[in-house]
C-alpha cells in the first residue's frame, strides 16, 4: 500500500469522523427541541417525581452541559448511557440485541440481491433485446418502482394470510424469509440494471473484440474479461447498499414484527428516549459512512488503474 493510498484513507477517516460528529450534534439538539419529553407519558407522575427522574438522568442540567457530557462519554468510554424507557438496561446492550437480528436480515438480503442481480444482469446483457431481456427489465422496473412497505404488505397478504405457507411474525421459525425477500428485491433490481448496462458497455470495448478475434473461448471472454470489469459499478453500489438495507429496514421490521434495531429506533422516537435515539442514530450513521468509505477503497483493489485522491 503506497503513501497516496494511506493519505487517502486517512483523509476519508477524518471526514467520516466529522460527518458522524455533525450527525450527533444535529440529532442531539433536534431531539430535545421536539415538544414533550421522556417522562411526559408516565401515568400519574407528580412534578416532584418528574423532577427527580430528570435529575437522575442529568436532564435538569443546561443543554450545552448535557451535550458536552454526552460527547465526553462517547469519546472516552464509548458509553451511550442508560435507556430512559428500558429501565435497568444500557443503550449499547439494547442496540446490540437489535443489531444481531438486523445484521442477519440485512446481510442475507444483500447477498441474495448481489447474487441474483449479477446473474440476471449478465444474462440480460448477453441476450440483449431478446424475450428474457425484456422480462428481466420489466420485472426489475416493477421492483424498483414499488416501495418496500407496499411490497412487504403484498407478500404478507399472499404468503402469510392467503396461502398460509410462511409466518407473518418475524420471531417465528422461518419468520425472516418474507422480510429478506422484501428487502432484497429493490437492491437486486438496481444491481441487475447496473450489471446489464455495464456489461453492454464492456462487451463493446476493443479488448473484448481482440480477445474474440484471437480465438479466446466465450466463457473466458465473459467471465475472465467482461464480467470482472463490469462489476466495478456494482461494487460502487454494494457497499452503501448493504448499509442502507440495514438502516432502511425500519418499515419492514415494523410490518413483520422483526425484533431488530429498526423497531428499537422507531419506538425510541415515540417514547422520546433521548439516549436510545442518539445511540441508534450514531450506529446507523456510522455504518453508512464506513461502508461508503470501504466501497471507495475497494475500487483500487478491483481496478488498479483507478487512482485515489
Amino acid at each position: 500500500m503506497n503513501t497516496k493510498t494511506l493519505l487517502y484513507i486517512l483523509k476519508r477517516t477524518l471526514l467520516a469522523i466529522l460527518t458522524v460528529w455533525i450527525v450527533i450534534t444535529i440529532t442531539f439538539f433536534v431531539a430535545r427541541a421536539v415538544p414533550g419529553g421522556p417522562f411526559a407519558s408516565e401515568k400519574a407522575i407528580t412534578p416532584a417525581a418528574k423532577a427527580a427522574l430528570e435529575a437522575k438522568y442529568g436532564l435538569d442540567k443546561p443543554l450545552m452541559e448535557q451535550y458536552g457530557t454526552y460527547l465526553k462519554d462517547i469519546v472516552t468510554e464509548f458509553d451511550f448511557g442508560p435507556s430512559l424507557k428500558n429501565r435497568g438496561r444500557d443503550v449499547i446492550d439494547v442496540i446490540g440485541d437489535g443489531m444481531k437480528t438486523s445484521a442477519r436480515l440485512g446481510i442475507t438480503a444483500a447477498v441474495i440481491a448481489l447474487a441474483l442481480g449479477v446473474v440476471l444482469g449478465a444474462v440480460a446483457a448477453l441476450r440483449r433485446n431478446k424475450l428474457i431481456d425484456r422480462i428481466v427489465m420489466v420485472f426489475t422496473t416493477a421492483c424498483i418502482s414499488m416501495p418496500s412497505f407496499i411490497m412487504g404488505t403484498l407478500l404478507l397478504i399472499l404468503f402469510a394470510i392467503t396461502l398460509r405457507v410462511l409466518p407473518a411474525n418475524g420471531n417465528a421459525a422461518g419468520g425472516l424469509i418474507l422480510p429478506v425477500i422484501t428487502l432484497s428485491l429493490s437492491p437486486m433490481a438496481n444491481i441487475t440494471r447496473l450489471t446489464r448496462s455495464s456489461m453492454l458497455d464492456v462487451l463493446g470495448q476493443d479488448y473484448i473484440r481482440t480477445a474474440k478475434a484471437k480465438g479466446v473461448s466465450a466463457p473466458k471472454v465473459i467471465f475472465g474479461h467482461a464480467l470482472k470489469n463490469a462489476l466495478i459499478p456494482v461494487i460502487t453500489y454494494f457497499g452503501p447498499m448493504l448499509a442502507y438495507i440495514v438502516t432502511g429496514s425500519l418499515v419492514v421490521e415494523q410490518i413483520f414484527a422483526v425484533p431488530g434495531i429498526g423497531r428499537t429506533f422507531v419506538s425510541s422516537i415515540t417514547d422520546r428516549d433521548y439516549p436510545m435515539i442518539m445511540g441508534t442514530t450514531i450506529v446507523l450513521a456510522s455504518l453508512i459512512v464506513i461502508m461508503n468509505m470501504v466501497s471507495d477503497i475497494l475500487y483500487k483493489v478491483v481496478d488498479p488503474r483507478i487512482t485515489l485522491e
